[in-house]
């Protein structure tokens, strides 16, 4: 009888074992898919973006410094290696990207020029598309690093190189601040 029972005690560690590793694999490719998802609508924003520099500085050419720095921020987002850097410099992306519009609404002939709105729309609508991945990608992350800590799933995460993956998280600072724009005497 104590046989049966150490056998079944095993086979029922065994298969908390395998479904608890499993639901680490289902769950890290849901986070990589998520990732991929995002990273499409994150990619059509990337090429956007010179097109819409370029529109601005045929209007805006003494903006030159923040025509710079959302070159520059497009850069960074480029050569990022990491998946965390990838989204630290998209955050950095998306606020220069809020400096530039606030330069366009300095300029009247800017916003009725049909090449800048059709821009502006397929931007806004890719701004829409990335919000909703990021929700999706944040959910997957967030159920799968609830899984790496609770215990007892933590002893399998540690066992097999399970970590923690980064929120898509927008800077709370860079959010909650306003835009500032000096045009200066320069127009």
């Amino acid at each position: 009888m104590a046989i049966w029972i150490i056998l079944a005690v095993v086979v029922l560690f065994a298969m908390w074992f395998i479904t608890t590793y499993n639901g680490f694999v289902k769950l890290g490719v849901g986070c990589d898919e998520a990732f991929s998802t995002m990273d499409v609508y994150l990619k059509k924003r990337f090429d956007l973006i010179p097109n819409l520099v370029e529109t601005v500085k045929g209007y805006a050419a003494h903006e030159s410094e923040t025509l710079q720095a959302v070159t520059a921020a497009r850069s960074a987002v480029g050569n990022s290696s990491t998946t965390a850097e990838k989204l630290e410099n998209e955050n950095i992306l998306s606020g220069t990207l809020r400096s530039l519009f606030a330069v366009a609404e300095a300029y009247p002939d800017l916003k009725a020029n049909t090449n800048f709105i059709e821009l502006m729309e397929q931007l806004k609508s890719v701004e829409n598309d990335i919000a909703s991945a990021r929700k999706y990608y944040n959910a997957v992350v967030k159920k799968y690093n609830v899984k790496c800590r609770v215990f007892p799933s933590s002893i399998i995460a540690r066992m097999f190189g399970y970590e923690s993956k980064p929120m898509f998280e927008v800077s709370a600072a860079a959010e909650r601040e306003n835009v500032k724009v000096d045009f200066g005497t320069n127009k």
